[in-house]
């Protein structure tokens, strides 16, 4: 099943979080937050407002991170992805 965004949405998928800390200590899954660090899947065509377009910040591929409680989680076949709105996106992290 394929899905197409629309207007200024995003599907992002969330990255695991680290299972370790810098020094060594594993993280028991109980004690781990929701990552909020994910990876753009797919993206809609941008914004139309007052007659104007305005195309998206982000594109496919890019890692970003969003607010904590941002989006809507929706299932893909069998897969959890979220769809939020580009204002819900912080950040872009660049390599």
């Amino acid at each position: 099943m394929k899905i197409k965004p629309l207007h200024d949405r995003v599907i992002v998928k969330r990255l695991a979080e680290e299972e370790k800390t810098k020094g060594g200590i594993i993280i028991p899954d109980s004690a781990k937050e929701t990552p909020a660090e994910g990876k753009v899947i797919a993206a809609g065509p941008g914004k139309r407002e007052d007659g104007k377009f305005t195309p998206l910040d982000v594109k496919v591929n890019d890692r970003i991170i969003f607010s904590k409680y941002a989006g809507s989680e929706i299932k893909i076949e069998g897969e959890e992805f979220l769809i939020m709105r580009e204002e819900d996106i912080l950040g872009i992290v660049e390599k």
